[in-house]
């Protein structure tokens, strides 16, 4: 068994001003005394420094505007700062947008991590913690659960893009010895996600009494889990994962889209009637599902939060945050929004 990694030093996180990034950044911070933070993000559409506008000030926590193709500065990073360990969360991530247009999607998550991994070879880092998705494995049907065994089958070019990264990650350690650890997870949700991603689009709508878009019958089926139960998997992992080891993190609480947006209608109180079936979007995969008995049984993770009380916290941090979600609600979101569904914001789909 390789020794544990001891949670102190230098971290270098890459976006770390995102959604699960920022969450995690503020995990680490207040969990691991000794530790350092090195946020390199390049601060894209959905990099918000907002999301740790709490953290000005804090001397554990450095924040680096940079992007990671940016081959010689993110070498620079890495030994200035001493980093014994990179978590990798940069990523361009939404299905819709890589359907759009895939170019920025291969650029930074192929060919980004691709600079992250070389660069941290040439440091001699302690650990590469690589964040995925379950979408690289596909689609299952209405049985059946993925295992960290199962082929890789990406259906997107989001997920497409993810599964390229997963497999250099994977020959940089087979290769060179690098000690990358790779997790894959389900649906995440919780404060600071970027409206366009399904559940914070359908509370916005929902807060505002605007339509409530569902792709095609509605009855895509996702596992969801709270990004504070992913992050506390994340430290597990990165403290004592084994590496080269692939660790699948998910809550076993499916829920088909239909059932999740009448959830939000019912703990916001508007009226089902503002549920709308848009057209389904292209190469749309039926359902996800993660065996993670792995991380449960080799490193005692386990989710602490329920769907069902996390939802309810999920829509109270979205009311009493409109601030944050009214700033994004403008510029290039409004341009995207129209460009995907049609109409201004309040009457897309997910």
């Amino acid at each position: 068994m390789t020794a544990r990694f001891e949670l102190s030093g230098t971290i270098l996180v890459t976006g770390g001003m995102g959604f699960i990034g920022s969450n995690f950044v503020r995990h680490l911070l207040v969990t691991y005394p000794g530790v350092r933070v090195v946020n390199l993000d390049q601060l894209t559409y959905a990099g918000n420094p907002t999301n740790l506008s709490d953290l000005d000030g804090n001397s554990r926590h450095l924040f680096v505007k940079a992007d990671i193709c940016d081959d010689p500065r993110v070498n620079r990073v890495m030994t200035e700062h001493a980093v014994t360990a990179v978590v990798h969360f940069a990523a361009e991530s939404h299905v819709d947008r890589s359907i759009l247009a895939a170019d920025d999607f291969i650029r930074t998550n192929v060919l980004g991590t691709r600079v992250l991994l070389e660069a941290a070879r040439r440091a001699g880092i302690a650990r590469f913690l690589h964040i995925s998705t379950d979408e690289v494995y596909g689609s299952l049907e209405s049985t059946g659960v993925f295992t960290e065994d199962s082929p890789i089958r990406p259906n997107s070019p989001y997920a497409a893009s993810k599964a390229g990264a997963d497999v250099l990650a994977r020959a940089y350690h087979v290769t060179y010895g690098l000690p990358v650890l790779i997790t894959r997870t389900c649906n995440n949700y919780g404060p600071y996600q970027f409206p366009e991603k399904f559940i914070p689009l359908m509370i916005v709508n929902a807060f505002r009494s605007e339509p409530l878009p569902i792709y095609g019958d509605g009855l895509y089926s996702r596992e969801w889990l709270h990004v504070e139960d992913h992050c506390r998997a994340l430290a597990q992992v990165l403290g004592a994962g084994q590496p080269g080891a692939v660790y699948n993190i998910g809550s076993t609480e499916e829920r088909r889209n239909l059932d999740v947006a009448r959830a939000i209608l019912a703990l916001t109180g508007r009226p089902e009637s503002l549920l709308r079936h848009v057209q389904d979007r292209l190469g749309h995969d039926r359902r996800y599902a993660l065996d993670s008995a792995k991380i449960r049984r080799d490193l005692g993770w386990a989710p602490a939060i329920s769907f069902d009380e996390g939802l309810r916290q999920a829509v109270e941090w979205y009311r009493t945050h409109e601030a944050w979600w009214q700033a994004i609600l403008s510029g290039e979101y409004q341009t995207y929004y129209a460009r995907q569904y049609g109409g201004s914001q309040g009457g897309g789909g997910a």
